[in-house]
């Protein structure tokens, strides 16, 4: 039998890069209600529809199609063939995105037959995607990778401290065995004890020296994430940025500090931990800025824990604005700082420092009486205040977290 070749032709989706294509993507599949932030159960940022508008723009103007494939798919004699073509490749991609497990879809989208404005329509106008944990996943690898290379990478370790231990990692000065040491002689000290008490090579108890490594240890965080509106409004999304820091935190501490432990609480009218694999999903709202009752919800959780450093990385970027009473009653006032609100919030600071646990806050905004009222929370609990943005947050709380808040083990 024989066999006819042909040369192969590379089809445009053989071409695309998926993974550049979903991180082009990020700010849809982490939609935070930016767009209709008085609305938490709009599902409009997750409609087929925007999915659809979110593919097209990254193919056309987010870089992910090469010059090339730009001019071998738009170059054509009649308007409407380009864009059967460019349809055609959308529908591809959103195909591809469900096969590979990145999004899942539910209903059936609207088709030019059945307008969405008839009775059929209605149903398949319902037509929805949702992200998966795949997706996160990759989000925050994504994230972590580009945050690294933002801070260089020879920071990335076990967390060191100022302190030794008998560890198998040698580096300190050797010291007399005491019970419960690990055993990591050291050799050449321990016969040197023997020869100077005339023993010769017969060792014994107190000769015993042990080589001690830099003492590594373990730490607790809370990511406490404000979410009131003031995250999404004024024409700013502040809440994806945070997301994204916690999902890259989350991929840090899984893959380079296994034993350190990592929870999200968010703080709104009151507060509420979420699981670091739903952070992705989660939106702003309710409206007011309940910080006492996160800071007291993250202590509690740090409490719990048995570790050696603990700590609490505040993202914020507006003033207090509520407080819990102890009938259950929350008690707001948006305008201005309210001392009764200062007051409690600053007890609560207080409190955390008296529980050894340090709060390092991420400041979104510059006002002066906000930028006084961060200063005196970082005083208080002797904490570090950064006053960032959205586009330089992820750097700040990496490198917090990868070098300074080491320095408070001695």
């Amino acid at each position: 039998m024989k066999y006819r070749y042909g040369k192969y032709v590379e089809g445009l989706l053989d071409g695309l890069d998926m993974e550049a294509l979903i991180e082009r993507l990020s700010d849809l599949l982490l939609s935070s209600g930016f767009n209709n932030p008085w609305d938490p159960g709009d599902d409009a940022d997750q409609s087929m529809q925007a999915l659809h508008d979110a593919v097209l723009d990254a193919l056309l103007n987010g870089g992910v199609m090469s010059e090339d494939m730009l001019q071998h798919l738009l170059n054509d004699p009649s308007d409407e063939a380009a864009r059967d073509r460019l349809e055609a490749l959308v529908q591809q991609v959103i195909e591809q995105l469900t096969d590979q497990g990145f999004v899942s879809t539910t209903g059936t989208a609207a088709s030019p037959e059945r307008p969405a404005g008839g009775q059929a329509g209605a149903a398949e106008g319902q037509a929805r995607f949702e992200v998966t944990d795949k997706a996160l996943d990759f989000l925050g690898y994504r994230a972590l990778r580009d945050l690294l290379g933002a801070v260089g990478r020879g920071a990335v370790g076990r967390h060191d401290t100022r302190a030794f231990a008998t560890g198998i990692d040698a580096g300190g000065p050797p010291r007399p065995y005491q019970f419960g040491d690990t055993m990591n002689l050291d050799a050449s000290a321990t016969i040197l004890n023997a020869v100077r008490r005339g023993q010769g090579l017969d060792v014994d108890y107190e000769d015993l020296m042990v080589t001690q490594g830099d003492y590594q240890s373990s730490c607790a965080t809370v990511l406490l994430l404000d979410c009131s509106h003031s995250m999404v409004l004024y024409g700013e999304d502040r809440f994806t940025p945070a997301k994204r820091v916690a999902l890259a935190l989350t991929n840090l501490i899984r893959h380079q500090y296994p034993g350190d432990s990592l929870k999200v609480v968010l703080f709104h009218d009151t507060a509420e931990e979420v699981p670091v694999a739903q952070l992705g999903r989660v939106r702003v709202g309710p409206y007011y800025t309940n910080t006492r009752e996160g800071l007291r919800l993250a202590r509690r959780l740090l409490d719990r824990e048995r570790k050696d450093m603990r700590q609490i990385i505040m993202i914020t970027d507006g003033k207090p604005s509520a407080i819990s009473l102890p009938d259950g009653r929350v008690y707001k006032n948006a305008f201005g700082l309210d001392p009764y609100v200062l007051r409690e919030t600053f007890a609560e600071v207080a409190a955390c420092r008296r529980s050894g646990i340090l709060i390092n806050t991420f400041m979104l905004a510059r006002n002066y009486d906000l930028v006084a009222f961060v200063r005196r929370v970082a005083r208080i609990c002797h904490g570090k205040a950064y006053y960032t943005t959205p586009y330089t947050l992820g750097q700040y709380v990496l490198q917090d977290y990868l070098t300074k808040k080491t320095r408070n083990v001695h």
